[in-house]
């Protein structure tokens, strides 16, 4: 399954619904089933674990609009990676990467 890495504080508010818009400085033709992962910094509750599984829909230019969903300013160069069916998963560790990166995961509930 594809992955993706998100710093803690990000990936705590993706994984309570208030943030539905990651946002990149590049973008990727992948759409579809996306397993969100936290970095191992900062520091925070989902450090070094896959927490959720979602359905990436849409990458685009970010726009003011999405600054509420994507909870962060506009900037230059941003991509908005719009993130929808947010599911949580028994969080297991995962070993990072830059962009995305495939994930199996030994228990076979990711694949």
């Amino acid at each position: 399954m594809k992955a993706i890495s998100i710093k803690g504080h990000w990936a705590e508010l993706i994984l309570k619904g208030v943030k539905t818009i990651e946002t990149r400085t590049w973008k990727t033709k992948y759409r579809g089933k996306l397993l969100l992962c936290c970095s191992r910094k900062p520091a925070c509750s989902l450090l070094g674990l896959a927490f959720a599984i979602c359905d990436l829909v849409n990458i685009r230019p970010m726009t003011k609009e999405d600054e509420k969903a994507a909870q962060c300013k506009k900037y230059i160069g941003a991509y908005s990676w719009i993130l929808e069916n947010i599911k949580p998963i028994t969080p297991f560790p995962v070993k990072g990467k830059l962009r995305l990166f495939e994930v199996i995961e030994k228990s076979g509930r990711v694949k």
